[in-house]
């Protein structure tokens, strides 16, 4: 994609990822990068929003016809053999959100599955180097859109190296053949700074990208808007002071220096919704302190890891039973929603 063209899609004013709730200096950068068409890294813990802002990148971007084929050829500047050999390709139009394909990070993913491979039975057809034969991988899918790479750090340095002459040069060689095709994409990856169980990002991989960190939501407001709009409702209310204090023992677990692995705003989500199921498996019509309790060990423990010289003494299902008795001590407003009202 041409960089006057990003120009004018993310020069724009106003909000244009609307799907994400605050976040202003995050979405700042993302408009900076793409404005001079560059390839960028998320860098956050899990449940804040990195996957729904790179689709709100995607939805940005407007509608445009394209070839009917494997490689998204651009009708005036086709890169792929059949798009290239026929007069006549069916076209079609596709929106921003269609131009969006994602990869899944995992040690197991092979180049072949980024770049292409040779497909056997096509292969017996038409001879094994024959282009009739190759399949185009992600890379290729992605031409003309987005190619969103998530939990970039879980492939392996093998991989990060194929991909480096196409961040680099917009282009890929395909080895079998020997020859190369133009890709032309915004790659978003994202990255989760406390998974250590990774394959580590080489300098020179990094190089090529900006890093954008994204943090939790910077209030306690923002989160319960988040909470409210994302989450889940049945007929049960949830009074908005009692949302506030279950919110804000979240953010406080978030603080604790005895944790190395901190719950994110998915555990926010999950203590509303498992709150309000509770309540309607007892007939209730809001949610009452008994509910919350029930549910904070299932919804938090496994979602928390307590640092080494604390996990040997204290499982998470006790830490996290025992932070919130602390809690509800110190605030013993929490306490008198026994029947889901005060």
């Amino acid at each position: 994609m041409a960089i006057h063209d990003q120009k004018e899609i993310f020069g724009k004013k106003g909000d244009l990822f609307p799907d994400i709730i605050g976040q202003e200096k995050v979405k700042e950068q993302i408009k900076s990068a793409m404005i001079m068409g560059r390839h960028i890294i998320i860098v956050g813990q899990p449940g804040i929003g990195k996957t729904t802002l790179a689709k709100n990148i995607a939805k940005s971007l407007p509608d445009i016809t394209i070839n009917d084929c494997q490689f998204n050829c651009n009708p005036n500047h086709p890169i792929c053999p059949s798009c290239k050999a026929k007069k006549a390709v069916e076209k079609k139009k596709i929106k921003g959100d269609e131009r969006f394909i994602r990869i899944q990070g995992s040690p197991e993913l092979t180049v072949e599955d980024i770049l292409g491979d040779i497909d056997p039975i096509k292969a017996l057809k038409f001879g094994s180097l024959s282009m009739e034969a190759f399949t185009p991988g992600k890379i290729f899918k992605a031409n003309n859109g987005v190619l969103f790479f998530d939990e970039v750090n879980r492939c392996s340095e093998k991989l990060q190296n194929a991909l480096l002459q196409v961040l680099q040069e917009g282009t890929a060689t395909i080895g079998s053949y020997d020859v190369d095709f133009p890709a032309n994409f915004i790659f978003i990856g994202t990255m989760n700074p406390e998974d250590v169980a990774t394959e580590p990002l080489s300098s020179v991989f990094l190089d090529r990208f900006d890093l954008v960190y994204m943090g939790y939501p910077e209030s306690d407001e923002m989160e319960i808007e988040i909470v409210k709009a994302n989450g889940n409702s049945i007929e049960v209310a949830f009074e908005d002071n009692l949302l506030a204090l279950v919110i804000l023992f979240v953010r406080l677990l978030r603080e604790s220096e005895k944790l190395q692995r901190h719950p994110g705003v998915r555990a926010s989500i999950g203590l509303y919704e498992r709150s309000q199921a509770n309540a309607y498996l007892k007939g209730r019509k809001s949610v009452a302190f008994d509910d919350i309790k029930e549910a904070i060990v299932s919804v938090l423990s496994h979602r928390i890891e307590l640092k080494p010289s604390i996990k040997y003494l204290q499982s998470p299902e006790d830490f996290v039973s025992k932070e919130f008795t602390d809690f509800v001590r110190h605030h013993p407003e929490f306490e008198e929603y026994e029947s889901g009202c005060l």
